[in-house]
């Protein structure tokens, strides 16, 4: 395919717009908004290199690749994108396809090997994932001198609550269940297992009640070093939860 330079107000974030076609499974924050904004006025080369992947659809393009790309310049003011246009009558399974893959990963970083011959450059502004920052560093050795005042809380009624009702499990152990249905290595089925921990719902209330009335000295302990109940002791004690 060779590249087309398409104007922005023709592009469209793949928000779902087109039926049958989720939209893309890729989320980032501000922070790495700005640098992917930083990293293409550093280095453009790349960015020409490595086009937006778009669809045609309803007289725009649909952008199957490239979503945080196009809002990046679209924040730097440019007027248009270094485009490879698929053909109109692609099916809809090979589209899905194009966004799953163009948004994933393949391979990991040798971490040992960028700290010790890498460590030179700006990783972690060039989206290197996994190196903590200097102040991630400060915050999980702050973390460990932290001390908690006593937790004053009462809710109308004095709650029964087990710590395992703090948790509802049920997208989690449904996820975990369909991975039976594939022929995976143990190590594969682990590595999943742990993406599926994200599926977990924490009520965090409950928490907060378990441990005002039901745990252990040594629970409410590692509840407190844990930060999942806080005390804000101005103007009254009262739980923040998170």
């Amino acid at each position: 395919m060779e590249v087309t330079r398409i104007r922005l107000t023709d592009l469209e974030i793949n928000r779902g717009q087109v039926e049958g076609l989720p939209s893309n499974p890729r989320e980032w924050t501000r922070a790495d908004l700005d640098r992917l904004v930083k990293s293409i006025k550093e280095t453009p080369e790349l960015l020409e290199a490595r086009g937006l992947i778009v669809w045609p659809h309803n007289g725009k393009y649909v952008i199957m690749g490239g979503n945080m790309r196009f809002s990046a310049l679209r924040e730097m003011g440019a007027v248009d994108a270094p485009c490879y246009v698929l053909p109109e009558d692609m099916p809809l399974d090979k589209l899905r396809e194009i966004v799953i893959k163009d948004n994933g990963s393949f391979g990991a970083w040798d971490m040992d090997m960028l700290a010790n011959e890498w460590d030179d450059l700006p990783l972690l502004d060039w989206g290197v994932l996994g190196i903590p920052s200097e102040k991630e560093k400060s915050a999980t050795e702050l973390l460990s001198t932290l001390t908690y005042d006593p937790l004053y809380y009462e809710p109308k009624e004095k709650p029964d609550i087990k710590l395992e009702d703090c948790l509802d499990l049920t997208k989690f152990r449904a996820k975990v269940d369909a991975l039976n249905e594939y022929n995976l290595t143990e190590a594969q089925r682990e590595v999943l297992k742990m993406f599926c921990y994200r599926f977990i719902k924490i009520d965090f209330e409950s928490v907060a009640n378990y441990y005002a009335f039901n745990a252990s000295e040594e629970e409410q302990k590692a509840i407190e070093r844990l930060r999942l109940v806080l005390t804000d002791m101005g103007g009254g004690k009262r739980i923040h939860r998170r």
